[in-house]
């Protein structure tokens, strides 16, 4: 792998070491963006040991994540690593091929087969349940008075109980795989304890589908289980591996966005006022989040699985590339004032949820979370406040989805 513009080598530039470390818990790294300024597409060397591209600039991540000829298969040879314990589970026979990692055709027929689950009009119809969910969430957060803690208290529940309802999970079970969920996205856990982690929350979901063959419900798992046996074609083992893609990225990423983005609209008060003075703000203000905070810090890698020219730059076959949503959710020549946080903004979209064919399958059902979460907590608890200066907020600032361990609140 050649840079494209010097003969740098990326194992000798510290700035160059991917994921880096966020020194602003609402910003991309310095490092990442004077890239983009400077080198939109230059070489990196990946915690886990291999070099990939950097992508940073809006148009070219966008154009990765939507080429024909890239690859999400992480057991390619030259698939960004981003931590040494994931090759483990990737070389693990017991870990079928999960959906984030299929190519088509395979890749086509396991979507298919959930599109229908995650549909907008599927989604409206889970609205009044899911504020159901949040009200009797900041009932006791009324109850308990505060401080305490917003993340335990709402932001994880929320979506780790909606995400339970829809697949047929018992959220009452939740301890068997919301912090084996954390270890697995920490690149901090030992590779053998992310692995162990992974078998957990895997084995736990497969006792799950056995008892949904032996008793279906009202539940995607058991939809899934059916259409397949239908098809004479029955696969549990399938089902259990989409179930583990689907529950762990249905809680981690909505949990950490509402959690992020409470603080980010206490931190911009002067924004949260404009939201809370009318209701029809907070959609625009979900999304503004969402490009703003862009917590996605590893799940968009890719391989070419041709040559490729991005950016001017020859990608050989079988080079690893690292689009970077934070770079490309700030930069300049997409969004007006991108370090700002504007929920009025109008133009171009963000990329915080992907973008291709591997675009962000739950997207409706996040933002509908997102909208009624926020809306609800501060049109109920008008006076929420954080209970600590911005400096002691615990940020997981080595998580593959970057968010917060704990978030004391007030009022």
């Amino acid at each position: 792998m050649k840079p494209p513009s010097s003969e740098v080598d990326p194992a000798e530039d510290p700035e160059l070491l991917f994921p880096a470390p966020r020194t602003c818990p609402f910003s991309p790294p310095e490092a990442y963006t004077r890239r983009r300024r400077e080198r939109p597409l230059a070489p990196v060397r990946m915690l886990g040991g291999n070099e990939a591209w950097m992508v940073t600039r809006y148009e070219d991540v966008r154009s990765v994540l939507g080429h024909q000829h890239t690859s999400a298969d992480r057991r390619a040879p030259g698939f960004p690593r981003f931590a040494p314990a994931g090759e483990r589970l990737r070389r693990d026979s017991y870990f079928r091929t999960p959906l984030n990692w299929q190519d088509p055709p395979e890749h086509t027929r396991t979507r298919s087969a959930l599109t229908a689950e995650f549909t907008m009009r599927r989604v409206s119809r889970l609205r009044p349940r899911i504020q159901e969910i949040t009200d009797a969430r900041v009932d006791r957060m009324l109850r308990s008075g505060g401080p305490l803690d917003l993340v335990r208290h709402l932001a994880l529940p929320v979506p780790s109980t909606v995400i339970c309802e829809i697949l047929g999970v018992p959220y009452s079970e939740h301890a068997r795989f919301e912090p084996d969920s954390a270890l697995m996205m920490d690149r901090n856990t030992p590779a053998a304890e992310r692995f162990r982690a992974a078998h957990t929350v895997r084995s736990y979901l497969g006792e799950v589908v056995a008892w949904k063959e032996r008793c279906p419900g009202d539940d995607l798992l058991s939809r899934l289980l059916a259409e397949a046996e239908t098809e004479g074609r029955p696969d549990p083992d399938g089902v259990t591996s989409t179930a583990f893609v689907l529950l762990v990225a249905g809680h981690i990423t909505t949990s950490s966005m509402i959690s992020l983005g409470t603080l980010a609209l206490l931190e911009h008060p002067g924004q949260l006022a404009l939201m809370t003075a009318d209701p029809a703000r907070v959609p625009g203000a979900v999304e503004e989040l969402l490009r703003y905070c862009s917590i996605v810090e590893a799940a968009t890698a890719r391989t070419a699985s041709a040559d490729l020219d991005i950016a001017g730059t020859r990608i050989a076959n079988g080079e690893g590339l690292v689009p970077v949503i934070q770079t490309a959710n700030r930069d300049p020549e997409v969004f007006d004032r991108p370090d700002e946080l504007d929920i009025g903004r109008r133009g171009r979209g963000h990329l915080s949820f992907g973008h291709g064919r591997h675009h962000c399958l739950g997207k409706n059902l996040a933002r509908a979370e997102l909208q009624i979460v926020l809306g609800t907590l501060f049109r109920r608890i008008p006076s929420l406040r954080a209970a600590v200066p911005l400096g002691e907020v615990a940020f997981r600032g080595e998580s593959n989805i970057h968010g917060l361990r704990e978030l004391p609140v007030t009022w």
